[in-house]
């Protein structure tokens, strides 16, 4: 069946690491990250759009900036989190690994909750390597 989308980019820095991981993202790094949302529709509203690009900028982008955007994102179980957080730096602590498969979930969820009907979100954490998640089953 027919859709439209139309989708929008959040550009953001962050640094991160993983656990249980056997290579050099143990180590604790940063990344400018490129997030595509798409949201999509079977119809258009009154105005012709799927959704206002504005719109979904401004509560993204303001969700993006509060959460994300330069903070060290982590897992809850990772011991360095607590110290950093002591040292006055500001942790993004997650019940998940800080992947980028996870990380466009956790961006999918929260674009789905503020009202947006989101097909897919697609996470480049470097410009050749990106994870997506779709809300599929």
């Amino acid at each position: 069946m027919a859709e439209y989308r139309i989708t929008k980019i959040i550009k953001f820095c962050y640094g991160h690491r993983l656990l249980n991981y056997d290579g050099k993202s143990k180590n604790l790094h940063g990344h400018n990250a490129y997030v595509e949302i798409d949201v999509a529709s079977k119809s258009l509203d009154g105005r012709g759009m799927v959704a206002s690009f504005g719109s979904l900028k401004e509560a993204i982008e303001t969700w993006v900036q509060d959460n994300f955007d330069h903070q060290v994102i982590l897992i809850d179980s990772d011991p360095i989190g607590h110290p950093l957080e002591d040292l006055g730096q500001m942790v993004n602590m997650l019940t998940v690994n800080p992947t980028s498969e996870n990380l466009a979930k956790i961006l999918f969820m929260v674009t789905q909750d503020m009202g947006f009907d989101v097909s897919e979100v697609r996470f480049w954490e470097t410009p050749t390597s990106c994870g997506s998640y779709s809300g599929g089953n």
